[in-house]
């Protein structure tokens, strides 16, 4: 089987930061129309901006852009913090913002003098039904009635916090009254003789009995555990408090209450023939030609359930790109400078996501692709007699079937020095570096090598590499994995592996594809990107 990998490119800050950075670099430049700005508008507590709302906007350069900002009642606007220098008047509600650079302000409200606010909330087991919970205003001296109502098979236990002016802290009716700002918690805990089973699940499926969530059971119930899998999955295992539990590898089985238990339902992939890894999502082609997806989904990136007649995906930061039997390709994800435009594509064999650019080999051997063009990663329509491509974050890579390479777009790392290169039978493109296997089963790479991602030259045995944003993964042919590069997430942490066929490497995650179909994943969770199994 041919092993096409995926590509994946360098991201620097948070996700919010990423956003933002993008927009700057895809505005106004070549393909994307004229310059563009964002404007990110937050407002505190107290008021909200209703014009033109708090969310992130585009306007293009030189827009006047209206500003309201309204306070609640109790409340009055302050002024306007953060980029302001194009704002006409920092102080008042009414104003306007000239966009002449990409701009984050927040709208600042305090309390009227004389006005107190009072913020309640509550544990499990019950609520404050009066005044009810949140954050309310209040004149000076008021006496605000306090009310909370405990779930069955709960009681009230006390108040917390700033409970100074509570005229009773046991009694679940009782008041408080407003000589200041109070924070306060109503406190509640389970009758004696009752437990909670609190139940979660990870992967692609649901437990759909007892149902996720809290539950609350008397002492030394058996509790019946039915969990169902997302079609193209498998239950994998209980996990957590699972000491009464009948049978943790049985997607039905019974767990007996003997105290407050947490348990997971883990779930995992099965038939997959191909992964691949994006920014903060995995993507795993089934045997039927269906494919599957787990992970961030801003974009709908992983929305791929409708697919069908699949043979081979990619994936990159918030694009998955699919092709199919007819030659024809499918896209989902980000839609911000036309790498989504691949409709009209026919005869292809082989697709390749980057970040804002997708690209496409034909069976005559040429090559066409779509998107972001900045840095010329798009230039490959003079390339011929191509066998596999790879995309990375601003470059895009190509294999002749001389074994020699080909690359177009950024290089200011030396990712697209690969003119001498020779005997190569599989590339990969990462961020800014790129990785080459040799037909003798070593691994050449070149470009940013910050991390130690491009020290791959004491590799051997190797049949597969892929490169992610700092880090290079390679397949030995015994089925184990190296690794070299950026570990903070623990994606190079794939030395005890073993039965892999086929590996991709994401942004800070690294997939692995066993011989059974089932698939392995280390590196970061935080969007569930490695819940494969």
């Amino acid at each position: 089987m041919k092993i096409i990998p995926s590509s994946r490119r360098r991201h620097y800050l948070a996700r919010f930061s990423i956003f933002l950075i993008t927009v700057a670099l895809i505005a106004g430049m070549v393909g994307c129309g004229p310059v563009q700005y964002s404007l990110t508008i937050f407002s505190s507590e107290g008021g909200e901006v209703t014009t033109p709302g708090e969310e992130t906007f585009t306007y293009e350069e030189g827009a006047v852009v209206n500003l309201v900002a309204e306070a609640d009642e109790g409340y009055q606007f302050v002024n306007w913090t953060g980029d302001v220098n194009d704002i006409a008047d920092v102080e008042d509600a009414t104003t306007t913002i000239t966009m002449n650079d990409h701009y984050s302000i927040t709208a600042n409200f305090e309390l009227d003098e004389v006005w107190y606010s009072l913020t309640i909330a509550s544990t499990y087991g019950g609520s404050v039904t009066t005044p009810s919970e949140g954050t309310s205003v209040y004149a000076a001296n008021t006496t605000v009635n306090l009310v909370a109502e405990p779930d069955e098979h709960y009681h009230f236990v006390n108040w917390t916090g700033d409970v100074s002016t509570i005229a009773d802290v046991e009694a679940a009716t009782t008041n408080i009254t407003m000589y200041d700002s109070y924070y306060i918690i109503a406190n509640f805990e389970i009758d004696e003789g009752w437990y909670t089973l609190t139940i979660s699940s990870i992967g692609s499926g649901s437990v759909t009995e007892p149902g996720e969530g809290i539950s609350v059971h008397a002492a030394n119930t058996t509790v019946n555990l039915v969990v169902q899998p997302d079609e193209g999955c498998r239950f994998v295992e209980w996990i957590g408090d699972v000491d009464t539990i009948a049978d943790v590898n049985n997607a039905t089985t019974t767990i007996i209450m003997g105290d407050n238990y947490y348990i997971t339902a883990k779930f995992g992939w099965y038939d997959i023939t191909q992964v691949a890894a994006g920014g903060w999502h995995t993507v795993g082609l089934r045997a039927g030609g269906t494919v599957v997806a787990v992970g961030d989904n801003y974009n709908g990136q992983c929305d791929v359930g409708g697919w069908t007649d699949i043979t081979q995906v990619d994936a990159n930061e918030q694009e998955t790109a699919g092709l199919k039997t007819d030659g024809t390709v499918v896209y989902l994800g980000d839609r911000d400078c036309g790498q989504w435009d691949v409709g009209d594509w026919t005869d292809i064999i082989q697709v390749a996501s980057g970040d804002l650019h997708t690209v496409g080999l034909k069976a005559d051997g040429t090559v066409i692709a779509v998107g972001y063009n900045y840095s010329g990663q798009c230039d490959v329509g003079g390339w011929t007699d191509i066998i596999q491509i790879s995309a990375g974050c601003l470059h895009t890579v190509g294999l002749k079937s001389d074994g020699t390479v080909v690359a177009v777009g950024h290089n200011d790392y030396g990712e697209c020095n690969v003119s001498g290169w020779a005997d190569i039978t599989q590339v990969d493109a990462g961020a800014h570096h790129t990785v080459g296997l040799k037909s003798d089963d070593t691994v050449v790479a070149v470009g940013r090598n910050f991390e130690g991602q491009c020290n791959v030259g004491n590799w051997a045995d190797i049949i597969q590499v892929s490169a992610g944003v700092e880090h290079t993964v390679g397949l030995k042919a015994d089925g184990a994995v190296v690794a070299v590069g950026i570990n903070e997430e623990g994606q190079c942490n794939i030395g005890d592996w073993t039965g892999i066929v086929q590996i991709a490497a994401g942004w800070y995650h690294t997939v692995g594809l066993k011989a059974d179909g089932t698939v392995v994943a280390m590196g970061q969770t935080g969007n569930g990107q490695c819940d494969v199994g």
